[in-house]
């Protein structure tokens, strides 16, 4: 059924293409795929205590430097300036052909909307505004990917998160300022706050300097900001992430105990700048997890009550020797403020990768990213070491080191 499907959809976008010259269809691809060693990683309890061992695996771009997709992307010429667009991106796992995004069909992105010289407005499952101006200037745009992002990517500087029902709107830029918006309707009945996000950004650039700003705020984050893929479950459901269990390691445990949190509040800054083949840049984030013990939008195992707040500096740095071979390299600092009873935490990641382009389309790359946690974590727990897209280790270190290769269609 879908080989015909693709076939009909390519006729047809190359049927239009002939009929209106200012109209196309894109067929548009990122293949990753490469080796991982992990010195540490969970494999559930052991007489109450965390258990984990090293890993070798082969690992696709869900724990590469970017997930595995195609996707379709096309606009139509309306006249006088107006143009239709949409794209559709369908995230898939390499090594067993399953959906990524919790098994939806285009899970990555969905969205049609309207384009002209002043800006665009897209409707549909999208990335946060403040990702899309903010990830430039972090280490999770630089070689590492999604990576190299945050622990556990707390804000979303990694494009960890998509989010459903969304208007947004982002300007074509003037004077190298670019503004940008949007909203995500909740949808409950009788409620227009409930599950909602909104969230504004602004960058501008010139010449070899870049720097932007952004808020968001997202009502019931659990539900409507995290819990947004395939496989989330509702509000009974921890969609931020998992305790484990005797058999199964825990995931996100920087956040995850945090599901119970009626607002999340995430402010993010950076900037960037390019001195010939080198750059330099740096980010700070402050996320606040509010209103905790809120049991209409997620569970409250440690009974939570107050705020949690997360403040993160990073440095980044990047250095091109020759057009096809750069290396990069950053450090960052996470600190967890206490909550209640509970101590505060603290996250320390030094990265480092290289990156070498066999043509336009084809790449080698290669990173190792440290972390180091102390403290106790928002599971009530010493903290563990948790590096973005890997399973947490059962200490407070863990290292990654990764061989891979990336192919763009």
């Amino acid at each position: 059924m879908k080989k015909p499907m693709l076939l009909a959809i390519a006729i047809a976008g190359t049927t239009a293409s002939a009929a209106h010259a200012q109209s196309s269809v894109t067929l548009y691809g990122l293949i990753d795929q490469g080796f991982n060693y992990v010195s540490n990683v969970q494999t559930g309890r052991a007489g109450g205590a965390l258990a984990g061992k090293h890993q070798y695996a082969m690992s696709d771009g869900a724990t590469g430097i970017g997930g595995s997709r195609w996707g379709l992307r096309g606009s139509e010429d309306l006249g006088g300036g107006l143009r239709a667009i949409f794209t559709l991106e369908n995230g898939f796992n390499i090594n067993t052909g399953g959906l990524a995004q919790g098994g939806l069909e285009f899970g990555r992105q969905a969205y049609v909307g309207l384009a002209n010289p002043f800006g665009q407005v897209t409707f549909g499952r999208q990335y946060s505004i403040v990702s899309d101006m903010l990830a430039p200037l972090s280490e999770a745009g630089e070689v590492p990917g999604h990576m190299g992002a945050n622990p556990d990517d707390f804000d979303d500087l990694g494009h960890s998160i998509r989010i459903d029902n969304t208007v947004k709107f982002r300007s074509t830029p003037y004077a190298g300022v670019t503004l940008g918006g949007m909203y995500a309707v909740g949808g409950v009945a009788g409620a227009t706050a409930r599950n909602q996000v909104w969230a504004l950004a602004a960058s501008y650039a010139n010449g070899p300097f870049a720097a932007a700003a952004g808020y968001l705020n997202a009502r019931d984050p659990n539900l409507s900001y995290f819990g947004t893929a395939g496989n989330s479950g509702g509000n009974t459901a921890n969609n931020l992430g998992s305790f484990g269990s005797a058999t199964a390691g825990q995931s996100n445990p920087i956040y995850a105990g945090f599901a119970s949190a009626a607002t999340l509040q995430l402010l993010i800054a950076g900037a960037k700048y390019h001195i010939g083949p080198a750059s330099i840049g740096a980010t700070i984030s402050h996320a606040g997890f509010g209103g905790l013990g809120d049991t209409s939008a997620g569970p409250n195992t440690l009974h939570y009550a107050g705020s949690a707040v997360f403040n993160n500096g990073e440095v980044n740095a990047s250095y091109a020797f020759t057009p096809a071979f750069s290396v990069n390299a950053a450090y960052s600092y996470t600190r967890k403020a206490s909550v209640g009873v509970y101590d505060g935490a603290t996250y320390q990641q030094g990265t480092l990768s290289s990156a070498y382009f066999l043509s336009k389309r084809t790449e080698l790359y290669a990173l190792a990213i440290y972390q180091k946690a102390s403290g106790t974590d928002s599971l009530g727990q010493t903290a563990v070491a948790s590096i973005t897209q890997l399973t947490p280790s059962a200490s407070d270190h863990q290292l990654l080191v990764r061989l891979g290769i990336l192919h763009t269609f």
